[in-house]
């Protein structure tokens, strides 16, 4: 086989993976917690949480900017941005891309749910306290969702495709599709793919905590994120930034560039309902994941692996349940192993997919399934092999991960273990 697939279209392969997350602030540290079942929840230590109703968080740890990107530029970013550029520059060194050779041939897909909510918090108190003529002139550049994928661009100097998904929860992997679906339609030869979040602010705890969104188990916040599990209460705020090189699969072997796996497939579809609460018949999301599987090319009974989505809210884990029952059939939905990484990241929102992905390519690559932690109390509506607290060896060649966000956003991909 070359690089065109059975179907004609171009073969997109993952060659780099860079990412700081609750875990670890690289890739290799981030999935060698993740597999011992750590998690990446403590107290909040970026503001005053004592007010609040949510003390704690999954936030990224003794991480300094400064280690990749010039010290003046990052006064004039968000945090947002500040995760995602690091994120780039590992995944742009782990693929070793010399990018100033084909500049115009490599672009970047960076996703975000909100973008600089840190900012805009700064920026709206500078306001109320000293005047409209004392607020920053770089407010809005820290603000706005695109600027991710903007600083990505100019710090690596890609000058191909660039855009930025900003649908919340679904926005990587929306990042990774697009990204794939540009090379395979020849627009690029590389995209950078992925996405970032800062959340974890006054303006985002005392948000989602308003909405009853989040965890309140104050006093044991390792185990508030607990997705599938009876006990579940809510979701724990996560922050992250990931990238994944996405490659044509050509352009990768004239390199002698190292392959991850393939991108197979990308599935979406909206559910057209509400605000915050998932489709209750599970028809919608279960339609990303068969368009996914049927762009793909395989089988439900060849899907050895998924990544759910799985937020730890009552609501969306029983509703993702219905969905791999519907996407898969009953049969094969329970035979096939799903885990929920959140249950060790929190929620990274916008950054989640890219997160997720990551990890299901490591789990195609390495023949590890990473564990559902905390998974303590079964749940009669969650009734599938969620591969409850310990990493498990298996023989794994198609992976699937699920992304579902607010407004009825639904996003999935699937990757294979790379054969030439």
């Amino acid at each position: 086989m070359n690089g065109a697939s059975l179907n004609g279209r171009r073969r997109v392969v993952i060659t780099g993976l860079g990412a700081v997350t609750p875990l670890g602030n690289d890739v290799e540290t981030s999935w060698k917690n993740l597999t011992a079942g750590r998690s990446g929840a403590g107290p909040i230590t970026q503001f005053d949480s004592s007010e609040f109703y949510v003390h704690f968080a999954c936030e990224v740890k003794d991480f300094d900017a400064t280690d990749f990107i010039e010290r003046k530029q990052t006064r004039r970013m968000d945090r947002f941005a500040h995760l995602i550029v690091a994120a780039a520059r590992m995944a742009e060194q782990d693929a070793k891309l010399e990018i100033s050779k084909e500049p115009h041939r490599i672009g970047a897909a960076i996703a975000t749910g909100i973008g600089g909510l840190k900012a805009f918090q700064d920026c709206h108190a500078e306001l109320i306290e000293r005047g409209p003529d004392r607020v920053n002139p770089f407010s809005i550049p820290e603000i706005i969702p695109n600027m991710g994928a903007a600083w990505v661009s100019m710090q690596l100097g890609t000058q191909g495709p660039l855009s930025s998904q900003c649908t919340a929860c679904a926005a990587s992997n929306m990042a990774l599709g697009e990204g794939a679906d540009a090379i395979r339609l020849g627009r690029a030869d590389v995209m950078l793919c992925g996405g970032t979040e800062a959340p974890v602010t006054e303006v985002g705890i005392a948000g989602f905590s308003a909405m009853r969104a989040l965890s309140r188990r104050n006093d044991e916040p390792e185990k508030a994120s607990r997705p599938f599990d009876a006990q579940r209460d809510g979701f724990v705020m996560g922050e992250a930034g990931a990238v994944l090189v996405l490659e044509e699969l050509e352009h990768a072997k004239a390199r002698g560039a190292k392959v991850y796996a393939e991108m197979l497939g990308y599935g979406v579809s909206s559910d057209a309902r509400h605000i915050t609460e998932p489709d209750p018949t599970g028809h919608n999301p279960a339609r990303a994941m068969t368009m996914a599987f049927r762009d793909a090319g395989v089988a439900t009974d060849e899907i050895d692996y998924i990544n759910a989505h799985g937020t730890s809210t009552p609501l969306g884990d029983a509703s993702e349940t219905r969905v791999l029952k519907l996407a898969l059939g009953e049969e094969n939905a329970r035979k096939t192993p799903v885990s929920s990484t959140k249950g060790a990241t929190g929620h990274c929102l916008g950054a989640a997919g890219a997160v997720e992905a990551i990890f299901t390519t490591l789990a195609v690559e390495r023949g590890c399934l990473p564990p559902t932690i905390n998974y303590e109390d079964p749940d009669p509506k969650c009734d599938l092999d969620y591969i409850p607290n310990e990493a498990r060896e298996a023989d794994v060649r198609v992976g699937v991960s699920n992304s579902f966000g607010f407004g009825g956003h639904n996003a999935c991909i699937v990757v294979r273990r790379f054969e030439d």
